[in-house]
């Protein structure tokens, strides 16, 4: 199995680096370069994920194409990598559905806190076309669309020196979201000071004590290392948030029939085998960070939180009523697999 061939410093801004990777050239020996990029490590279940995706599609059609995988913002942030795979100077990346929100107000819709009732809920929605296809396809004016999504597990709050434990605790505290308004929303609702800013850099904004903390999944602590700043860890689970992989539509379009199928086949392959990896990595992340980085785990009691931010769904779904069937059939899944606690 191949691994990624080259590094692009991160120091270009999204058109700088377009031109420099436009300048590298669209084949390799003839075969056309499908390049993906995406801002985990490359021990992360995303980018196993991502190399199973490239051995199937190139066992499929190796003659023809050359899959390259970019981890660790190599092609920039998420933000640059979306703008890359809008214009099809990249092919595909690994965004998060905050940040698609800012391209189709659809995407508002599943960064509602407490959307889903249960990871069960989640699952079982994230599957339903009814429910995704809508979603999925709202961003092709946009240049792309999404073609999988990506199990980003529970987001909960983690804070360098205080412990959470009812929203009253994040009162004057500044904390890493996102860069969507929902979560500024949110984050002024539970009290807390919203500090949007790209990933990659909440770990040195964390050590530097620019920021008091931030909300992410249990993976966020050992991959990226904030558990060796970050000594609390709260089971708040205002989230349930997935990534999507996003594919410019020019690209997608050229597909022949057949390559279409391989490709699909693909995506159908990521979404399966990452989500078989979460479940191993959150569990060795849980274990490595209580044990070896000392960080404390507390569960909350969730109901607080989730009253606070229900006045949310009321006004999301008041700005965008088109929304409401698709808000709708996701409570029919709440319904049919509520929350242990219930």
């Amino acid at each position: 199995m191949k691994r990624y061939r080259r590094i692009l410093p991160v120091i270009f801004g999204a058109g700088m680096l377009a031109a420099a990777i436009s300048g590298c050239g669209g084949s390799d020996g003839g075969k056309q370069i499908v390049r993906i990029g995406h801002n985990q490590a490359t021990d992360h279940p995303t980018n196993i994920a991502l190399m199973e995706f490239e051995e199937y599609v190139e066992s499929k059609l190796g003659d023809k194409y050359n899959i390259e995988i970019y981890p660790s913002e190599l092609l920039g942030s998420q933000t640059d990598m979306v703008q890359l795979t809008q214009t099809g100077a990249i092919d595909f990346c690994v965004a998060s559905n905050s940040i698609l929100e800012t391209f189709s107000e659809n995407y508002t819709l599943f960064n509602l806190p407490y959307l889903f009732s249960s990871a069960d809920a989640y699952h079982m929605a994230m599957d339903d076309p009814q429910i995704v296809d809508p979603i999925f396809e709202s961003t092709k004016k946009a240049g792309f669309e999404a073609v999988t999504w990506i199990d980003a597990g529970t987001r909960n709050f983690y804070t360098v020196s205080t412990p959470i434990e009812s929203p009253q605790d994040l009162k004057g505290l500044k904390i890493r979201v996102q860069q969507s308004p929902t979560n500024v929303r949110m984050m002024d609702l539970l009290g807390g000071s919203a500090t949007p800013m790209g990933f990659g850099e909440v770990y040195t904004a964390l050590q530097s004590k620019v920021i008091d903390g931030a909300e992410n999944n249990e993976m966020a602590l050992t991959s990226n290392g904030h558990g060796d700043v970050c000594k609390y860890y709260s089971y708040d689970m205002h989230q349930m948030i997935p990534d999507i992989l996003i594919g410019n539509c020019a690209f997608m379009d050229d597909l022949s029939e057949e390559e279409r199928s391989i490709f699909e086949e693909g995506f159908a392959l990521i979404n399966k085998v990452e989500r078989e990896e979460w479940v191993k990595a959150v569990e060795a992340a849980k274990d490595k960070a209580a044990n070896e980085q000392g960080v404390q785990f507390l569960y909350p009691d969730t109901k607080p939180f989730q009253e606070t931010c229900a006045s949310m769904h009321t006004e999301m779904l008041a700005q965008y009523p088109d929304l409401q069937p698709i808000y709708d059939k996701i409570q029919e899944h709440n319904a049919q697999h509520p929350s242990e606690a219930e």
